[in-house]
């Protein structure tokens, strides 16, 4: 085993399921006589390689950006919320709904409007699993995934049957939203290549900024994080653990968000959908592969988005199939989920500077009952 700091371990890990990922998909390659060299030099070059593939990799990243952030405040709470693709979706119709039925609003008030809207569709839905959760002990896990099914064909039946015939290409697609109430920006679209890059992004770093004061400088975040790890010692000490349903609201409020960028950003419109979102899979992933960080989770959703865009042009540059990025991205959840067996690969060690040796003067801390710190010398009084 190879010593390190609780710190280096923790990036070491996720940086070596990665790798172990790409190196089963090399394996993979070469049974099927396909050149991994090729194939991963075609990827990356597909998704980094110009302007138009950078912002088409952003622009994939932004929504898993959101959705993690969701998933990793639910599960800092104890929570594991799979209802992520339910949520996002509900954020999608949302938003799209609120600006084709008001185009005459100025953009100052129609963007913000359905911004917001799309994030508490998102949080209502996450809130039925946290209240049931909260009040009568239900698996979350079991709710979240029954919602999934049931936001899927209620957005169906809403667009379909209630949404008026004059917001509808068709049945199954909605009128493009006008230009006060996308996310798009000229400037930034050409800046890109005439990529789908959109203001979702800036949105994107500051939901990380929210996120990491929320649990780095907060109260509440505090709260969070104590009731996940010991609700019993938290009861104890005073937090009401059925408070802690505000984790899955801004869960859901955050994977709402990741649906409304896709609708107001990518696609400018909503379609049915006949199975749940992707982007809220690949989300939950980005939250573990990103260890609940909010650096990680930036770091993490690149990553997928590179597979993601560089996944298509590996299978029309090198032609090789593009279920192989599905299987490297399998690989690299599977050994993200078998961590521990990873870990062993390392011991923690500690700095010696956080241990307090005491002289041959001091008695110790006493207790702390001169006050925290305070420690007591041989002949004060």
């Amino acid at each position: 085993m190879i010593k390190v700091t609780p710190k280096v371990k923790n990036i070491l890990v996720p940086v070596i399921s990665v790798i172990a990922g790409f190196i089963v998909g090399a394996i993979i390659m070469l049974i099927w006589s396909y050149n991994p060299f090729q194939a991963y030099s075609s990827m990356f070059s597909s998704a980094l390689g110009n302007m138009n593939g950078i912002g088409e990799t952003i622009r994939e990243a932004t929504p898993l950006i959101f959705i993690a952030i969701g998933f990793a405040i639910a599960s800092k709470a104890g929570f594991f919320n799979i209802g992520l693709p339910g949520q996002a979706q509900a954020g999608w119709l949302t938003s799209i709904w609120i600006v084709l039925a008001n185009p005459q609003l100025p953009k100052p008030v129609l963007l913000p409007l359905a911004i917001i809207a799309g994030a508490i569709a998102g949080a209502i839905v996450a809130g039925i699993a946290g209240y049931l959760r909260a009040q009568f002990g239900t698996n979350e896990v079991i709710t979240t995934i029954m919602l999934n099914y049931i936001v899927l064909y209620t957005c169906q039946y809403l667009m379909q049957q209630v949404m008026s015939s004059k917001l509808r290409i068709d049945t199954d697609t909605t009128k493009t939203i006008p230009a006060n109430g996308s996310l798009k920006l000229n400037w930034l679209t050409s800046m890109f290549g005439d990529s789908r890059i959109n203001a979702g992004i800036f949105l994107a770093i500051i939901g990380l900024i929210f996120y990491w004061y929320l649990m780095k400088k907060t109260t509440v975040g505090f709260e969070i994080k104590a009731v996940g790890l010991n609700p019993f010692a938290s009861r104890y000490a005073g937090m009401s653990s059925k408070k802690n349903i505000i984790s899955m609201l801004l869960s859901g409020a955050f994977s709402g968000l990741g649906g409304v960028v896709q609708g107001l950003g990518t696609y400018q419109n909503y379609f049915t959908q006949t199975t749940s979102l992707d982007i809220g899979w690949d989300g939950l992933s980005v939250a573990l592969l990103g260890g609940g960080t909010a650096i990680g989770i930036l770091l993490a959703s690149l990553l997928f988005s590179i597979l993601k865009i560089g996944g298509l042009g590996m299978q029309t540059i090198a032609g090789i199939p593009y279920e192989i990025v599905s299987i490297v991205i399998a690989a690299i959840i599977f050994f993200i989920a078998i961590n521990y067996v990873i870990g062993l690969l390392f011991k923690t060690k500690k700095n010696r500077s956080d241990y307090y040796i005491p002289t041959r003067k001091e008695k110790g801390p006493n207790n702390g009952v001169d006050g925290p710190g305070r420690k007591v010398i041989e002949g004060e009084k």
